[in-house]
């Protein structure tokens, strides 16, 4: 596709770095014009350029998605800019290993402000344009720790991801009747910068754990994504997809 304004639109928050960055990259390749959010309007802008030089049009948005009135400004941002919005990632959240007692109060509002409340404000602002609009593509990255209650990546990371679950069901069904479709995916470890310097000398044991024997790839969850994020994949709603070398089988 071109780099018209036909081309749809895609919001990918956290999209400057890590997984955000893979899935920006494949939306943009698939011919979407991709609106980069993140914290670090410096890397998001880094981002764009490169996009934009290679086809469809990219900008950055600098979004504290945990801020109900900065999400509300990055939908109106990005319609001005690009005149509609077709389909939200949101992929934006905080990580920290922490032993699950020594969790503070303080560390669990980051952590769930981000997480749960950063994709629940998303799924409501551009949800409602969406319905009104009677199409969208919703997808939320959730967590294996939000399904097995994995404590690795922080008792509240993993809480968090398992409300995101839930939210997935409530707004899917929600929004189903106006065309917008809410999906999930939920990837397990991943080869990524994070985790291996999230796990450190116990990677290795990670990886001798896991059924297939491997982390994930990057590119097939933003494969993933892609696909639910189609115009086709309209019959896939609430839904969750997996990839996680086998460590959670349902």
């Amino acid at each position: 596709m071109n780099g018209s304004r036909s081309a749809p639109v895609a919001v990918v928050t956290g999209g400057a770095t890590g997984l955000g960055r893979e899935i920006a990259r494949r939306l943009h390749a698939g011919g979407h014009r991709v609106a980069i959010a993140d914290l670090s309007h410096e890397a998001a802008a880094t981002l764009a350029a490169e996009l934009a030089e290679a086809g469809a049009p990219a900008r950055a948005y600098a979004v504290d998605v945990g801020d109900p009135t900065a999400v509300q400004r990055l939908l109106s941002d990005v319609v001005t800019d690009h005149g509609s919005v077709e389909v939200l990632v949101n992929n934006a959240a905080r990580t920290q290993a922490r032993p699950l007692l020594e969790i503070t109060p303080g560390e669990l509002d980051d952590v769930m402000r981000v997480n749960l409340n950063g994709t629940f404000f998303a799924c409501q602002v551009f949800g409602a344009r969406m319905a009104e609009a009677g199409y969208g593509r919703i997808v939320n990255i959730a967590s294996l720790a939000g399904q097995n209650g994995g404590t690795a990546t922080g008792g509240h990371y993993a809480s968090s991801k398992g409300a995101v679950l839930a939210a997935t069901k409530v707004f899917a069904r929600e929004l189903a009747p106006h065309g917008v479709t809410v999906n999930a995916v939920s990837p397990g470890p991943q080869d990524s910068p994070m985790v291996r310097d999230l796990l450190g000398d116990g990677l290795d044991a990670l990886v001798s754990g896991i059924p297939v024997g491997r982390l994930g790839s990057m590119r097939f969850i933003a494969d993933m994504v892609a696909l639910l994020a189609s115009p086709d994949a309209a019959s896939v709603t609430g839904a969750c997809w997996d990839a996680n070398g086998g460590l959670y089988l349902r």
